[in-house]
């Protein structure tokens, strides 16, 4: 088609049309868009890509946060669109989230023209490196030109869209200025539908000789495998126990490692060792001399410090580019896939841990008895239906699973927003979940869900149900040395008088409250059955 310079608004669209259909030939398959004007050209090709379901989100904050609920349970890419000006700004928080978590993001933030900068045009920021250090990479396109070649923009997306994969999953920035006008005069092209681009990406697998090395160093030894968040791969967890059966010793998994709750052997599991671990008599005797971690460094300073307390072999397995030792006590890092690398220990099959070992961690398990002031989570997981996504928040409610969860036969999903560990965006990302699970459960603070008010926008015809614990405000706090401060209510209980009853009729949701365990039981259920939308406050004391 012969474009003529008069005809911006067609020439816009044909651009974004061919980068749009790049990134659908790549894989893509979400999207999620902010209204706006200088992104109309790029939202056009996105709303009319049939193979991209979009998602309006009136909040750019919100909206990312989404998108990387989305990215987390569907492990793919997904595009983030937003106009001009402070627009894009709002996604710095789920950027961060997504660069320190491994998430894919891909930001599309449309921009004024190069004559539009630095003369006090309205609307126009700095945007081009405005993510920093936070993306993969940055792409600062220009203006639409009318000699464009269609198979560059195909490519180029198609690179994007690798970058945002691999070696180290995370955001990718696009900058797209546009000249007015920004919607064709005539009739819209017919949408573009390019044949798949296929890019395929290894699977790294371990150095035989760090293998063998490191399976020299832990043979015959006391040790434990820990596991910290994992992204869900199918046999891991199946490898895993596997590996820990080979090296009688335990599994100490949080619950977001996934390893908690299936049919794969758990019998080599732990899950109450923040109780056991608080008696140093306990935690001395069951020091060990080698500690094999997988996932993400665990989120509490029990376990910390078990790992801390290794006294010959700290070994990590981490198949991405990053360095995670905050401890500094890493002895071998194994860059490898963590299945690949269950495997290969397994078939250089090393000697087991003295016989004595691992009974002695049998024993503590089975030692604790319930607590007393425990009772919320497990009133939760039970009503789950197998399969269920529970997202969970920070601070408090990541911790109290922890410590509460047990395990079970009866699989279930755990997300949570561990990246950086904010609480800010936690309905969003729960939200997103759910576009991709059908349903989804979360449980979080009442400060959490005060601060993403704005994502129960989204939970319109989503069968979700958010479990906020209304405890009067920052209760992590209470457990940190600031609570013998005098400023303490004010600075960090901070608690708050919100009606989440009020929040829940502004958006749409069902509401109940409810004061104890056996309540929470009864208001789940009806919940779930009822499906859409549901918000239930639990009011503790």
């Amino acid at each position: 088609m012969a474009i003529t310079m008069s005809d911006t608004g067609t020439l816009n669209f044909l651009w974004s049309q061919a980068l749009v259909a790049g990134f659908a030939a790549a894989g893509a398959t979400h999207a999620v868009l902010s209204p706006g004007s200088r992104s109309t050209p790029l939202a056009l090709a996105l709303l009319r890509q049939p193979q991209l379901q979009c998602t309006v989100a009136i909040d750019e904050r919100s909206a990312a946060f989404f998108a990387l609920g989305l990215a987390k349970a569907s492990r793919r890419p997904v595009l983030l669109l937003a106009t001009s000006g402070t627009a894009p700004a709002n996604w710095l928080p789920a950027v961060i989230e997504a660069s320190q978590a491994g998430v894919p993001l891909i930001l599309l933030s449309a921009d004024r023209p190069p004559e539009l900068q630095g003369c006090g045009a309205n609307q126009t920021i700095e945007q081009i490196g405005l993510f920093g250090a936070h993306v993969r990479a940055s792409h600062a396109l220009g203006t639409p030109a009318t000699d464009f070649a269609p198979g560059w923009l195909h490519r180029l997306a198609a690179r994007i869209f690798e970058q945002s994969q691999w070696p180290h999953p995370g955001p990718v920035h696009v900058n797209q200025p546009f000249r007015e006008p920004l919607v064709p005069a005539g009739e819209l092209p017919a949408v573009e539908r390019l044949p798949a681009i296929h890019v395929a990406q290894p699977q790294l697998q371990p150095d035989p000789a760090a293998v063998d090395q490191l399976a020299a160093a832990i043979a015959g030894r006391p040790g434990a495998i820990v596991c910290g968040e994992l992204p869900a791969t199918p046999g891991l967890a199946e490898a895993l126990a596997a590996l820990a059966a080979r090296l009688n010793c335990p599994l100490l998994a949080e619950p977001l490692s996934g390893l908690r709750f299936g049919a794969h052997d758990r019998s080599h599991l732990c899950v109450r060792y923040n109780r056991w671990l608080a008696e140093p008599t306990v935690a001395g005797r069951l020091r060990p001399e080698w500690v094999l971690r997988f996932g993400a460094f665990p989120v509490t300073r029990r376990l910390q410090d078990y790992l801390a307390s290794a006294t010959s072999v700290h070994a990590l397995v981490e198949p991405w580019p990053r360095w995670s030792d905050p401890s500094h006590h890493l002895t071998h890092l194994l860059r490898a896939d963590p299945l690949a690398a269950c495997q290969a220990l397994l078939a250089a099959a090393p000697a087991v841990a003295p016989e004595s070992w691992r009974p002695a961690f049998v024993d503590c398990e089975h030692s604790v008895r319930p607590d007393a002031s425990a009772g919320h989570i497990p009133a939760l997981l039970a009503e789950l239906p197998a399969g269920t996504p529970l997202f969970v928040g920070n601070s408090l409610a990541i911790r109290q699973l922890e410590r509460e969860s047990g395990s079970g036969d009866k699989p279930l999903h755990f997300y949570g927003n561990r990246g950086a560990s904010g609480i800010d965006g936690n309905i969003s990302t729960a939200l997103g979940i759910a576009a991709i699970h059908g349903r989804v459960v979360a449980l979080l603070g009442d400060l959490t869900v005060q601060h993403d008010l704005g994502g129960l926008a989204l939970a319109a015809g989503r069968d979700a149900v958010i479990v906020t614990v209304n405890n009067g405000g920052g209760g992590i706090f209470d457990l940190l040395p600031q609570a013998g401060l005098p400023e303490f209510e004010q600075a960090w209980r901070t608690p708050q008088q919100i009606s989440f009853e009020h929040a829940a009729a502004t958006f749409g949701l069902g509401y109940a409250q409810v004061t104890d365990n056996e309540g929470l039981r009864h208001a789940l259920h009806r919940a779930i059955a009822r499906g859409g939308p549901q918000l239930i406050e639990l009011l503790l004391p």
